[in-house]
């Protein structure tokens, strides 16, 4: 077994939305870190196979299919959970919407997936109590959330700054069970989630633009970091906000 604190060698890892973008990237880097067992969940059980299919065979893969907005669904998948080292709360959608043509649907759909639905799982797994001594969790939030403010991105935005709030609350009341919370708050980056058909490719190379970086990013440098605040050599972070966005938040 590896000595490097950067290595997740014989932790069990919790991966929402790892059927697809940041979600399977998280999975697959926490594997190749030296995970122990990856729990996949997610609604769409054929990918969430896919991705299972991408993870070595080292790693002990278990396949939650789950829609997280159901309350009731998420506390039956908890109850059935060992213990666990950490959690990487990734499931999101969005739809760009014009403050006039944003409806209560668009409301009630944005926030229970990108917040209520983290919310109610940390709720079950610390009724649970599932979430190991010393385990860490990780919520993937957005740069939309507090800086890239931008024309239809209105609620998918408050959405994702409102889990950042509540991240801090956690941090702070599972701190004395030795239990961290951090956000990572990625900028754009190749996922299916930004080909919506709202945005032409000329907005879309207008918009690279505006990163110093000039691109993008991928799903896996976004893991990177989530394998990061996961191990043991971030054992002293908590309540922290990771920004991985190219440079963009600072333009």
């Amino acid at each position: 077994m590896s000595l490097s604190p950067f290595r997740l060698d014989g932790k069990r890892i919790l991966v929402t939305g790892a059927s697809s973008g940041i979600g399977r990237a998280a999975a697959i880097e926490c594997a190749r870190a030296g995970a122990a067992a990856c729990i996949l969940t997610g609604r769409n059980e054929e990918e969430l196979h896919h991705t299972a299919e991408l993870i070595p065979s080292s790693t002990l893969t278990e396949i939650c299919v789950c829609d997280l907005t159901d309350s009731a669904a998420v506390e039956r998948m908890v109850k059935e959970f060992d213990s666990i080292d950490g959690v990487v709360c990734n499931a999101g959608i969005n739809r760009m919407r014009t403050l006039p043509f944003c409806t209560e649907k668009d409301l009630a759909d944005i926030f229970n997936v990108n917040c209520f639905s983290p919310i109610l799982l940390m709720k079950q797994l610390i009724k649970k109590k599932r979430l190991s001594a010393g385990a860490s969790v990780v919520f993937t939030a957005s740069i939309s959330g507090y800086s890239n403010v931008s024309v239809g991105n209105s609620v998918y935005g408050a959405s994702k700054s409102a889990l950042t709030a509540y991240m801090k609350y956690a941090a702070l009341e599972l701190a004395p069970k030795g239990i961290r919370c951090n956000a990572v708050h990625p900028g754009r980056i190749e996922t299916p989630l930004i080909h919506n058909g709202v945005t032409d490719d000329e907005d879309m190379r207008r918009d690279i633009e505006r990163y110093p970086l000039r691109r993008y990013g991928r799903p896996e440098e976004v893991a990177y970091s989530i394998v990061y605040l996961l191990s043991d050599a971030a054992a002293w972070i908590t309540g922290t906000d990771l920004v991985i966005d190219g440079g963009r938040s600072l333009v």
